[in-house]
């Protein structure tokens, strides 16, 4: 799969998903088990929802 998903975007979803677990440990709750997935797609770098929308934060250069 093509990389859609640029270095700030893997910022905030690194950030977000770290948010979201811990809020999960903190409440004792199962649901921050969903922290996961933005976590995981940062370092895949592809996100399945970017594909049908048609958007692409990487930088590329044009050489």
């Amino acid at each position: 799969m093509e990389k859609n998903i640029g270095e700030s975007d893997k910022i905030f979803r690194w950030a977000g998903g770290l948010a979201i677990i811990i809020i999960g440990l903190v409440t004792k709750s199962w649901w921050g088990i969903i922290g996961i997935i933005p976590i995981v797609l940062a370092i895949i770098g592809t996100c399945p929802l970017y594909i049908p929308l048609g958007i692409n934060t990487c930088k590329f250069d044009k050489k």
